[in-house]
């Protein structure tokens, strides 16, 4: 085994990092992504160093392991931070309280309303076509409405 480590070149290490990426494939959530990057990085470095002693090689991976691991925890962390866009990914929420005319009529409880370039399936009570509708709720990609008490500003 000795003998073997002794003799390391750059394809065993851009194997294992070949390797811990197809693992990575079947679902590891990120974890053998960035070792995997790491073991390759190890492989560019003792392709351009070709006499690096094995036990260097060794300690490379496992700091550059580990940074890439803070790295990635970091980033992870990072992205649960609250947004300053709240309602980015919730388009229905910013049509709350806004006031649409119908654009087909509520019949039988199910009608649309446009909303800019975009036509939305309404839930409430039966309207007429051109009716001034307030959006009240959302479920899913169901507007709630009622019929507006005020005129559109």
């Amino acid at each position: 085994m000795l003998a073997y480590l002794q003799h390391l070149t750059f394809w065993d290490w851009l194997a294992l990092g070949t390797l811990l990426l197809i693992l990575e494939v079947f679902g590891a959530g990120g974890y053998l992504l960035w070792i995997g990057i790491a073991a390759a990085a190890v492989g560019v470095l003792t392709y351009l160093i070709p006499g690096l002693p094995w036990a260097l090689q060794f300690i490379l991976f496992g700091i550059l392991s580990v940074l890439t691991a803070v790295f990635w925890w970091r980033r992870q962390r990072s992205a649960g931070k609250v947004s300053d866009q709240p309602g980015l990914n919730h388009r229905g929420q910013e049509l709350l309280g806004r006031q649409f005319v119908l654009h087909e009529a509520i019949a039988g409880g199910r009608g649309k309303i446009k909303a800019g370039d975009s036509l939305w399936l309404v839930v409430g009570p039966d309207l007429p076509v051109g009716s001034l509708v307030e959006v009240i709720g959302q479920d899913g990609v169901l507007l709630k409405v009622r019929a507006a008490t005020t005129t559109a500003a």
